[in-house]
């Protein structure tokens, strides 16, 4: 028999994309899998509309807003107890190729030193254009970035799997042993950063990281919208400085990234093409202080 494979969507007042979401992985051709959506405290109706649409689908409520980090982890839990021998992150803003799972679990059945995989993800509405193959670390800048962001797919990533740094939260097959041995997601992050230092332990403890270009995803997010929101902005700041101190970055790092940040603030508050983004500044001091703080988890 397949291995038993338990997907995990996050809900929070967006059923729209949950239903899509769901639909697409009705047409999966993989055989032993389930859908967990773990709704992580939204309005009745959009769980109502979930549940009416999908009964049969495992529905976890948690009641109030735990981020990512809390309800994935949920999730994962739930499928643990329930005997999952892969459990993936899957955001419920996608939709799926039929066969993608099947090629991902392929290729992990086929090389158990690999702990992790992902698919490419593409944007939903440029279909042919990459949002993430995988991701980079450039440890003396502190800075992640996602590999072929917004690449016009020409076959550049070819169609064997590639080690890479780390794997995007946004669709990340995990084997179960290596959520047993290197643990959840880290509740600190709350959002942003946390699948990313997830995969730096991941590594550490040994296992391959890898994408499979031959599997594909689409993600609903704007090629257009990427400009950052002070919510967002806040999480990312906040959030870099604990991922570089929960993986022991060097003292040269973390005088690469101060430096950053001091040139940015300066950038924003000087020059006038950068004025759009001054309302930024104390948000990058909030972060920050946050941080030093340790004011972590859910706090903007």
């Amino acid at each position: 028999m397949a291995p038993r494979v338990s997907l995990i969507l996050l809900n929070f007042n967006n059923h729209h994309f949950t239903l899509d979401c769901l639909q697409s992985l009705q047409h999966l051709t993989y055989s032993n899998y389930e859908a967990i959506v773990v709704d992580n405290g939204s309005k009745q109706e959009s769980i109502n509309a979930i549940r009416s649409a999908y009964p049969d689908v495992t529905l976890l409520e948690t009641g109030k807003n735990l981020g990512f980090t809390g309800g994935n982890n949920v999730g994962i839990r739930h499928a643990l107890e329930h005997g999952a021998d892969y459990v993936m992150l899957l955001n419920n803003d996608t939709v799926v190729a039929p066969d993608f799972l099947d090629i991902l679990v392929d290729v992990m059945e086929k090389d158990h030193t690999i702990g992790v995989t992902g698919p490419i993800i593409y944007y939903f509405d440029h279909p042919h254009t990459i949002w993430s193959v995988a991701g980079a670390l450039d440890w003396p800048h502190g800075t992640s970035s996602m590999i072929g962001l917004n690449e016009e797919d020409k076959g550049q990533y070819g169609l064997e799997p590639k080690q890479a740094d780390f794997i995007s939260g946004c669709a990340l097959l995990v084997r179960r042993e290596v959520w047993e041995k290197v643990g959840v997601l880290d509740d600190d992050f709350f959002i942003y950063y946390e699948e990313t230092e997830w995969c730096v332990r991941a590594g550490r403890a040994g296992y391959k990281l890898v994408y499979v270009p031959k599997s594909m995803i689409w993600h609903k997010i704007s090629i257009e919208q990427r400009a950052t929101s002070p919510w967002a902005y806040y999480y990312m700041t906040r959030n870099r400085f604990l991922f570089l101190k929960k993986t022991r970055a060097g003292s040269q790092t973390w005088l690469n990234v101060w430096f950053e940040y001091i040139r940015t603030f300066m950038s924003w508050s000087l020059k006038p093409k950068w004025q759009d983004r001054r309302h930024l500044r104390s948000v990058m001091v909030r972060a920050i202080g946050d941080y030093y703080r340790g004011r972590l988890g859910r706090t903007a």
